[in-house]
């Protein structure tokens, strides 16, 4: 695994920051926000691409979200060793990456750019390509010479989480064994937080930045913006095992649904989250009763963080207070399509360290909320933990639901 994250760009450092109740929001520094509603976002600091194998010429040939890309997956194929497998086959290692926005700010920039320019307009050579939201996977594959199955999914905030799951797929259907996969956003830029202050969705405490991120507190206003890029190297248990690799998890349930309700708004009953989740637990071959954690996807929206409490307790029933719940966007912000990927990271990391993350700045739990829900609050947990859901739902009503298992190496 690897990552690029508001609180942290290497997987320890996240860790430690997000255990030890660290905050990455702060006031935006990317642009001027005098005319904007929300000046609060969590930003990445420190980020140096040439630390992550990226060249100064490289650099000005690619979209930030790619070179976010570009850097978790330096530090995953670096840490699981996997190019120094001599029998490792090329053309059976697939890149199956996602963004939900692609290289937005390389289209604000060029606009920006052309509107201000009173002569002939010009637009870089590279301006198409620093855009598409397939090129992160491209640049992947050509990097590192991966000739398998190649392509980019979009589905707004379930985007990683869907690009996990055609991992998990791809393999099953032998189509390759082993899948770069996850996901990378960069829209700190006027064009995305005017848009989505446009929907009323953001956060605009600026005031404290720190704590404006607070899912399912009752005075929650917005989400805050993340960006950054989160990376997983999904592998057969076959090949991994060949090459002596470290197993962290194995992933034994996937479900996908839609809500086909509303443009932005989940289903006020949680219809399409209990699906997605059921279908999850029937592919795992587990009852409700086998999971110890939920990693909500709860973004710190006044409709969103209560219809998925009211799936979990709806679906979860009287379990529902033995099953831990935590939100951690209230630390990192919402990540957008990189989100799935950072959030089945925590999963996966939860497991590794048998520790549970709780939800920063919930002070308050919301009147709505039902009541028999086991939130994780002020400290993390030391728990036997090994069976871990991540949930993840977008705009256009699109639901996905993944669980990860400790992998017995019994088997």
């Amino acid at each position: 695994m690897g990552v690029v994250s508001p609180l942290g760009n290497d997987l320890h450092t996240f860790w430690e920051a997000l255990m030890s109740g660290k905050s990455g929001a702060g006031l935006i520094s990317k642009f001027d926000t005098g005319k904007f509603k929300t000046k609060i976002a969590c930003e990445i600091k420190n980020f140096n691409p040439e630390d992550f194998g990226i060249s100064k010429k490289e650099v000005n040939r690619l979209d930030l979200y790619t070179q976010y890309a570009l850097a978790s997956v330096y530090q995953a194929i670096h840490a699981t060793k996997l190019l120094e497998y001599a029998a490792l086959n090329r053309e059976r290692v697939g890149v199956i990456w996602g963004s939900g926005k692609g290289g937005v700010t390389t289209i604000y920039e060029g606009m920006a750019e052309y509107f201000k320019n009173d002569e002939t307009p010009r637009f870089s050579p590279f301006f198409i390509p620093k855009i598409l939201i397939d090129i992160a996977s491209g640049h992947i594959s050509m990097k590192y010479k991966f000739t398998g199955p190649s392509f980019a999914t979009i589905s707004a905030c379930a985007t990683s989480s869907n690009s996990i799951i055609d991992a998990f797929n791809y393999i099953k259907l032998n189509k390759a064994d082993v899948i770069i996969t996850g996901g990378s956003e960069a829209s700190i830029n006027p064009m995305a937080i005017g848009g989505f202050n446009g929907l009323h969705a953001l956060s605009m405490n600026n005031e404290a930045p720190g704590s404006a991120s607070k899912p399912f507190d009752k005075g929650r206003d917005g989400f805050v913006m993340g960006e950054g890029g989160a990376a997983l190297i999904v592998e057969s248990l076959e090949h991994a095992q060949q090459r002596g690799a470290k197993i962290y998890a194995e992933i034994v349930g996937t479900g996908m649904t839609s809500d086909a309700y509303h443009l932005t708004a989940p289903h006020p009953e949680g219809k399409g989250a209990i699906r997605a989740m059921e279908i999850a637990l029937q592919e795992a071959h587990l009852k409700p009763e086998h999971i110890d954690y939920i990693n909500a996807h709860a973004t710190s929206t006044p409709v969103g963080d209560i219809a998925e409490l009211g799936a979990i307790s709806k679906l979860f029933g009287g379990l529902s207070h033995k099953i831990d719940v935590s939100s951690t966007k209230g630390a990192m912000g919402h990540l957008l399509g990189a989100a799935g990927a950072i959030e089945a990271i925590v999963c996966v990391l939860a497991i590794e360290n048998q520790t549970l993350p709780y939800t920063l700045n919930l002070k308050e739990v919301d009147v709505a909320a039902p009541k028999d829900i086991n939130l994780l609050i002020d400290k993390v947990k030391i728990k036997k933990i090994s069976t871990t859901l991540s949930n993840n739902f977008g705009f256009g009503g699109h639901n996905t639901s993944i669980i990860f298992e400790k992998f017995q190496y019994s088997k």
